[in-house]
């Protein structure tokens, strides 16, 4: 099943680095269950997804942050939840952006994830997918060639941290002065997959999206972007919360509920736990 996967993933981000080089970022009159207002290129990069993962005999349904709805099959005993184009929104400014994957067995909730990846479509196409270990792919313009994966060290000296300044809560506004004052470079791109990315090859840091006044619940949804990056990042060494819980020990009752989320190498949780607690 794994390497299947990792064959169809590898496909998809062929296909949707194609139409990302050749489209144009305008933006449609519709809105994704999230609010989001959508751009062509999402809606193109959902379907070559949708048709990519229903071939596979193994895969019961999907559900997608374009779709307000799972799609299921009669066969098959996995669950797919994806991002189809993470970052969007920042295409028109030629910066990184990518696809996010989460694989759940049986049920869409935290503690049947078996499997995530995503891709990053930038100066190189890159993959890196979980699932016994860490994998991690890279395309060379002819054919894909499998690295060394990424760990995360102790500590790192990365923070990027989301959501609109002037709704931060005072702790969170406290965690990200205490950071600075350690030395900590602030590297944000608006994207989750190049900024994670980004923290994970460099080897260590601080992912953040927190509860805003404007955004109690956060902004990044479970099912599709935050508990297949807490996946992977625990497989690289880290941890993943939502300020005081680990974030896949978390229940879900909607398939785009969102949530507070920081991933990050120890001593940056245990941080996030002392400002947080």
């Amino acid at each position: 099943m794994q390497q299947n996967f990792i064959s169809i993933l590898q496909n998809c981000s062929l296909k949707i680095q194609n139409i990302l080089r050749q489209s144009h970022t305008n933006y449609l009159n519709s809105t994704n269950p999230s609010g989001d207002t959508q751009l062509a290129l999402d809606i193109q990069a959902d379907k070559i997804i949708e048709e990519e993962l229903l071939k596979l005999d193994f895969i019961k349904g999907i559900c997608s942050e374009e779709k307000s709805k799972a799609i299921y099959k009669n066969n098959g005993s996995y669950l797919v939840a994806y991002d189809p184009l993470d970052g969007s929104s920042i295409i028109e400014s030629n910066l990184s952006v990518g696809s996010i994957f989460g694989i759940y067995e049986k049920e869409f909730k935290a503690s049947k994830l078996i499997g995530a990846a995503y891709i990053v479509y930038g100066p190189r196409l890159e993959l890196i997918f979980a699932g016994d270990k860490l994998h991690y792919y890279v395309h060379t313009g002819e054919d894909w060639q499998e690295k060394s994966p990424p760990a995360l060290k102790k500590k790192g000296n990365i923070n990027a941290t989301g959501g609109t300044q002037k709704y931060w809560e005072t702790n969170h506004k406290k965690l990200i002065e205490n950071l600075f004052d350690e030395g900590y470079r602030l590297r944000y791109s608006g994207g989750m997959v190049p900024d994670l990315h980004q923290i994970l090859i460099k080897g260590g840091g601080l992912f953040s999206y927190p509860s805003t006044s404007d955004a109690p619940k956060g902004k990044l949804r479970k099912l599709f972007e935050v508990f297949p990056f807490a996946f992977i990042y625990e497989k690289a060494g880290g941890e993943a919360i939502d300020g005081k819980n680990r974030l896949l020990e978390l229940d879900i009752k909607d398939l785009h509920e969102s949530t507070a989320c920081f991933l990050g190498s120890e001593y940056e949780i245990k941080k996030v736990r002392n400002f947080y607690e």
